[in-house]
Order: structure tokens, then C-alpha cells, then sequence
């Protein structure tokens, strides 16, 4: 065992032993078929059991591209008006991921932040090249808060989050937001986000093999996402190359410390700070990337989201002030 696999959880460990023994060839070297065909059959495995919420429903909604399909959790403990909703945005590097890979987190959220959380089954690559999963997600965005008092909620504690690939179109939003090009937002939740499309952080190096999400593979996702390279320098794909982040609804930025998106989740929180953005920046030191997904192995993920949920609890308690 190598000193850096020496400092990692014992549970994410565990999670990456179980990864290898199952086998299954990196995305990369596939079809993005079968990259979705592997990763939907391995997520549930990894998620602990569903939780119970006060209420779950699915509808579609109109965006630019066509019909959106979202679902709506409830979570026990949010009042039937004005409560505090967060926009959940699921990873899966642009390519993978439905309103199924992510639920437990959203329901973890939902309960733990006593709130509505919604989550919209945007558009993917390379079908459907950026910027059209951004639209779709601009357009769950606002639905909320178009039918705010439909939904039972306050759109003065209107919220975004994601993670990793979700991280980054949260991020966006939440600078879209910011310029009055989507709906006003109480508060960013960024999980492991993807900030910097070049790929050339040193966590790239450092974590590139061996600790699940791989530099190959991410590099495959980007590549599906982004029409031509001219795309990786848009800040829309890359929000760390934004001209300014000042402005942006305060945020809890959560990285993890063996992985490859370590050091741009870093960088952007920094940025963020040093730009005026109230900042909660969490590292967690031993986990990798995509642990808040396996709840059935690493016990931190949902301490993550405790921590997450109690910090936007808080910050939404403040708006709403």
C-alpha cells in the first residue's frame, strides 16, 4: 500500500476494494451505452437504503430543449409553505446519472434540511452537447420559483447544489444568478465540484489512478460535454475562469482529499472568499471522489450531508429573516 492509500478512510478503502473486485472496464474504453448500462447497475449497490420523506413526486416541466422531467421530494419536517428548497443537480461527468443515481442524497437533504428538494433529469452528452444540460437545469431553476407558493415554498430561500459534474452546473447557476440571468439564490451547496474544464490541477497527478473517478475517465466525460475545445475556457464549463465570482450567493464548498478534482474545489472556494462570497470551506482529508453516493459503505457521506444540511438551514434561516 502506497503512503498517499495509507491516509484514506478506512470505509472509502472498503469502497474502492469492492470496486475492483467487481471488475468492468473503464468507461473510456466503451460506448457511453455502456458506460450507462455499468454505472446504473452498480449505483445501487452502493447507496445505503432509501429513507422515507413526507412526499415524492415526478412531473415534467417546459425548458428550451423540450420537456424536463423532475422529481420532488418533500422531506419530513418542511412546512407546507414557505419552505426553504434547494435545486439538487446530479454528477456523473455530463454523460451518466438519472433522477435515480443520486435520490438517497436528495432525500438526505430533503429530511435533513427540512425542506423541498427538487431534481431534474437534465439532458446528457454527448447526445446533447453543453450548453443544453445547463438549460434544462436554468429552466428547474425557474420553475421553483415561478411556482413558488404552488409548491409550498419561500423563494427567498431558494438554494442550489450538486456534485461533481452537478457541482459545476450549480456553480454556473449560481453565477447566472448572480448577473440576473436566473432566478435570485439564497445559498450554493458544491460537492466535489468541477471547476476548471483544462484538467491540469495537480490533484490530476496526484489521484489520476487508483482512487475511482480516474484522469482518463474524466477526461472522457469532458470530451462528450463540450462542443470544441474553444468550450473549456468558457466559464460556463469552467467557472474557476470566471472574470469575478463576487456577488454569488453564499457557499458550502465540500472537497475530498484523495481526488482528482481536489485542488480545483480548493481553488474555487479560495476564489470565492477572497471575492467576498461568505465561505464554508470542508475538506474532508480521507475520502475520494463520489463518497457522498456510497452511503452503504463510507458513514461520512451522510455526516457530509448533515453538515451541508445544517449549514443551509442557517444561511436560509438568515434570508429569510
Amino acid at each position: 500500500m502506497t503512503e498517499i492509500a495509507m491516509t484514506l478512510d478506512p470505509d472509502a478503502l472498503r469502497a474502492l476494494e469492492i470496486g475492483r473486485a467487481a471488475g468492468g472496464a473503464p468507461f473510456e474504453n466503451g460506448s457511453v451505452a455502456a458506460a450507462r448500462a455499468a454505472y446504473n447497475a452498480s449505483f445501487p449497490a452502493q447507496q445505503g437504503e432509501h429513507e422515507p420523506v413526507a412526499a415524492t413526486s415526478q412531473r415534467q416541466i417546459d425548458g428550451p430543449n423540450g420537456p424536463v422531467p423532475i422529481r420532488i421530494h418533500r422531506g419530513i419536517g418542511a412546512p407546507r409553505t414557505g419552505a426553504r428548497a434547494v435545486l439538487y443537480l446530479h454528477g456523473g461527468g455530463w454523460v451518466i446519472g438519472n433522477l435515480d443515481s443520486h435520490d438517497e442524497i436528495c432525500r438526505w437533504l430533503a429530511n435533513l434540511a427540512n425542506a423541498l428538494v427538487v431534481c431534474p433529469d437534465y439532458r446528457l452528452a454527448p447526445e446533447h452537447k453543453f450548453p443544453a444540460g445547463l438549460e434544462d437545469c436554468a429552466a428547474a431553476l425557474r420553475f421553483i420559483a415561478q411556482d413558488a407558493g404552488d409548491l409550498g415554498i419561500d423563494p427567498a430561500r431558494i438554494a442550489v447544489a450538486g456534485d461533481s459534474a452537478g457541482g459545476n452546473l450549480a456553480a454556473v447557476l449560481a453565477l447566472l444568478a448572480r448577473d440576473g440571468q436566473a432566478p435570485p439564490l439564497a445559498a450554493q451547496i458544491l460537492i466535489y465540484p468541477n471547476t476548471d474544464a483544462r484538467q491540469t490541477a495537480d490533484s490530476y497527478r496526484r489521484f489520476g489512478n487508483g482512487f475511482g473517478l480516474t484522469a482518463a475517465t474524466m477526461a472522457w466525460f469532458r470530451d462528450h460535454y463540450v462542443r470544441t475545445p474553444d468550450d473549456i475556457k468558457d466559464w460556463r464549463v469552467s467557472p474557476l475562469l470566471a472574470s469575478s465570482l463576487a456577488g454569488a450567493a453564499p457557499a458550502f464548498v465540500l472537497t475530498a482529499g484523495h481526488d482528482i478534482l481536489a485542488d480545483e474545489g480548493t481553488a474555487y472556494g479560495e476564489r470565492l472568499l477572497a471575492e467576498g462570497v461568505p465561505l464554508v470551506l470542508r475538506h474532508w482529508p480521507g475520502q475520494i471522489h463520489g463518497f457522498v453516493s456510497m452511503g452503504r459503505y463510507i458513514l461520512a457521506a451522510r455526516q457530509a450531508m448533515s453538515e451541508a444540511a445544517a449549514w443551509l438551514q442557517l444561511q436560509t434561516r438568515a434570508q429569510a429573516d
